[in-house]
């Protein structure tokens, strides 16, 4: 793992944490939310303006990648970053959670999961190795093993032996993946059981991982029961090394997780929503497509100190989505990111200040809309 190093600054093993990820193409400063750019690229933005909104970290998909253009033809352009002409960190996800939604699709044995691409039906096989490698051949940065992803709810057995899949694989990575000049973290799952959650936790540990995530929550469970099975899972892992809180994105949840103790988040909830013209501000998600925002000449966020909101106004995002120009979704996607940028960098400044709890109760006062 050379080049890599998390430095915790302030907090440690439960509560919110303020960190340094050190990587050979830059540091991540946590608690840091990644953009999801699934198929090399952020829906919408070019990397530049991606640099512009203030992230630090990206997110691509191993699967997508792997499927078109190919792990081959990325190799040989120099890799995932010279490819799509992003310098910073790039972390990839071994594509479990879109293999898994395939369903009728996919197979799944001990040595790993047959599925057919949704593409042209073709078979493949993805092993605990073969994620791995598909990874080497992008040159990412932070990579994940192959896990078994469960859907709400899931009762015990189901989940018992989806955690038995994701440790025998997370055995086979961490056997195979040590050496490759990539930080590999190890995924815990566990279902919807506090019981199972920490057992999983402290298997994965035991393994030595160089930084944990947290898989399989934020898929319909309630939100009072995400949170108790973050918290349970947090207090089993080293306070020295990084945690991932994967898929989750709406602004309430990620303060729920940094107070518990998260570090990374991604989700593709603030470009996917965006799309549809919602837009994230602090008192809630609103959409620019109603009727009510025709003559709103205000930004989209009062205190939003984007591109976006020091030009545009309103009825002009609202314009440009019911007039079906691509230019509104784009507008929404560069703020959205940019308001969890902001968001992310005020919660560094308040965990900093010893003020994290009153300063998160501000917000969620605020932010009126449901998560």
């Amino acid at each position: 793992m050379s080049g890599f190093r998390f430095e915790l600054l302030r907090g440690s093993a439960a509560g919110p944490r303020l960190g340094s990820l050190q990587t050979p193409r830059g540091v991540v400063r946590t608690p840091a939310f990644m953009p999801v750019g699934t198929q090399a690229t952020v829906k919408g933005l070019t990397s530049e303006e991606v640099r512009e909104i203030g992230a630090e970290m990206i997110l691509a998909n191993t699967f997508h990648l792997y499927l078109r253009p190919g792990a081959d033809v990325i190799e040989r352009a120099g890799g995932l970053h010279k490819f799509m002409r992003w310098d910073g960190p790039i972390l990839t996800d071994s594509g479990g959670f879109q293999i898994f939604s395939l369903a009728r699709l996919r197979r799944l044995t001990d040595e790993g999961v047959t599925f057919r691409s949704p593409l042209d039906g073709a078979e493949h096989l993805f092993t605990p190795e073969r994620v791995l490698e598909i990874q080497r051949q992008l040159g990412s940065d932070l990579v994940m093993p192959l896990d078994v992803c469960l859907g709400y709810p899931a009762d015990d057995e189901k989940a018992k032996e989806a955690l038995r899949l994701t440790l025998l694989w997370a055995r086979r990575s961490r056997a195979h993946g040590s050496g490759n000049g990539q930080m590999l973290f190890g995924i815990v799952q566990g279902g919807f059981s506090p019981v199972l959650r920490r057992d999983a936790a402290a298997r994965t540990v035991e393994m030595g991982f160089d930084g944990y995530a947290i898989g399989g929550l934020s898929v319909g469970e309630p939100r009072e029961l995400t949170a108790e099975l973050i918290q349970e899972t947090c207090a089993g892992l080293p306070a020295d090394r990084p945690r991932y809180l994967m898929g989750v994105g709406a602004p309430p949840a990620l303060l729920d997780a940094i107070a518990r103790g998260v570090d990374l988040f991604d989700c593709v909830l603030p470009t996917r929503v965006a799309r549809t013209g919602a837009i994230f501000t602090r008192q809630g998600r609103v959409n620019v497509r109603n009727a009510g925002f025709r003559e709103d000449l205000g930004p989209p966020d009062d205190s939003c100190r984007c591109a976006v909101c020091a030009r545009y106004t309103r009825a002009y995002l609202r314009h440009l989505f019911n007039a079906d120009e691509m230019l509104g979704p784009r507008l929404a996607t560069y703020h959205n990111l940019s308001f969890l940028a902001q968001l992310m960098e005020e919660a560094r400044a308040a965990i900093a200040a010893d003020r994290f709890d009153s300063w998160r109760r501000e917000v969620l006062v605020a932010y009126v809309t449901p998560w």
